[in-house]
């Protein structure tokens, strides 16, 4: 097998878990998946940086199942209740969900069971969601480390543990979790950490759990893909609704995402818009969670067009139908602004950044031109 296997079909993977990929429709694996793919089912670790919408999920999904039903077939199921063979740890509920959803999809074939524990969810139904034994454990860091002071899941047989969008967790706590888990895991254990951007905390950490890591930096990290349109629109005299309106008079196949710095903007405009007549849901801190999760839920089935959110919907959602993002107020640091437009465009298909650009931003245009 080479380096960089062109089609999954190269990849060395157990036959039910390629005959699931094609169908899929999954013939060429994306670049992170190229080069990270090799790496993870030969046994190493690594720290892989990827632009949002590459693919990384997988990247890693793909050898963990290789890995555990390759076990599995040496005679080495598991039994013991509680006691997983491989544990991703996620910034967020939502982004739990979605993992889950990308492992589940293979488990018809393989007949591994794949349970989350996630923030926002009781206790009660953490400890029901661990009952009996499991290969795959998803779980939020906060919800983990409760768990493993009661003693109720035990990662003595972890084979890979794996940070997902690990600059999402960058609060002061983080670190400190980072290590109680991994001290958790057997010493063999594979380690995996995967980000779109390496901001210093992030670094920090690679530098203290990560140090032996294969570093795979994508070419397109830190930047934007080459599906993305960007459209740049200059508000005068900081007239914002009068180009709302248009945008939203304009055809769109497929939803819309609009981006505002606070909260008290995510209401400003969700006013606007149905006073325009334009059906709308908000997507912000300090609402209620599960209004939030039905929000969203009548966005991504798009029975509902247009999703207004803070930064909070930036990192790690994945909704593949939408198609516009709008930058309604342009964030001040880069990496944000990557994270917005990462909504749209994603795994290849195409999408549409339009920008509201006031004399302040220019700062952010021009790191932008640079990149």
């Amino acid at each position: 097998m080479t380096d960089r296997p062109r089609a999954f079909a190269a990849v060395e993977l157990l036959p039910s878990l390629r005959a699931s990929l094609d169908e899929m429709g999954f013939i060429t694996p994306t670049e992170i998946q190229r080069r990270a793919l090799p790496a993870l089912l030969a046994g190493r670790s690594v720290v892989g940086v990827a632009e949002t919408g590459s693919g990384k999920t997988l990247a890693y999904a793909l050898p963990i199942l290789h890995a555990l039903k390759s076990l599995e077939g040496a005679g080495e199921a598991l039994t013991v209740t509680a006691r997983p063979r491989a544990a991703v740890i996620v910034p967020s509920r939502d982004l739990g969900e979605q993992v889950t959803k990308v492992f589940k999809r293979f488990t018809h074939a393989t007949r591994l069971r794949v349970r989350s524990v996630l923030g926002g969810t009781t206790m009660e139904i953490a400890r029901r969601n661990i009952a009996g034994p499991f290969e795959v454990l998803v779980a939020t860091p906060g919800r983990l480390i409760k768990l493993l002071e009661r003693e109720l899941v035990d990662l003595g047989d972890v084979r890979t543990l794996v940070f997902d969008e690990v600059d999402q967790m960058l609060d002061k706590d983080f670190l400190p979790d980072a290590q109680r888990i991994v001290a958790a895991c057997p010493p063999a254990r594979q380690l995996a950490l995967f980000s779109a951007t390496v901001p210093p905390a992030v670094q920090d950490l690679i530098g203290t759990l990560f140090a032996d890591a294969e570093l795979i930096r994508s070419d397109g990290s830190h930047k934007v893909v080459p599906t993305l349109t960007t459209v740049n629109r200059t508000v005068v005299d900081g007239k914002r609704v009068p180009i709302l309106r248009g945008l939203m008079a304009e055809a769109v196949t497929g939803g819309t995402l609009i981006f505002v710095n606070t909260r008290g903007q995510v209401d400003a405009v969700a006013e606007e818009l149905r006073a325009m007549g334009r059906a709308c849901v908000v997507y912000r801190g300090e609402m209620d969670k599960v209004e939030r999760r039905a929000n969203l839920k009548s966005f991504r089935d798009g029975t509902v067009p247009v999703l207004i959110s803070t930064d909070l919907a930036a990192r790690g959602l994945d909704v593949e139908h939408v198609a516009r993002v709008i930058n309604y107020h342009l964030p001040e640091q880069l990496d944000y602004y990557l994270h917005r437009v990462g909504r749209t465009a994603r795994a290849g298909r195409a999408g549409v950044v339009i920008n509201l650009v006031t004399e302040r931003d220019h700062a952010l245009m021009g790191k932008l031109e640079r990149a």
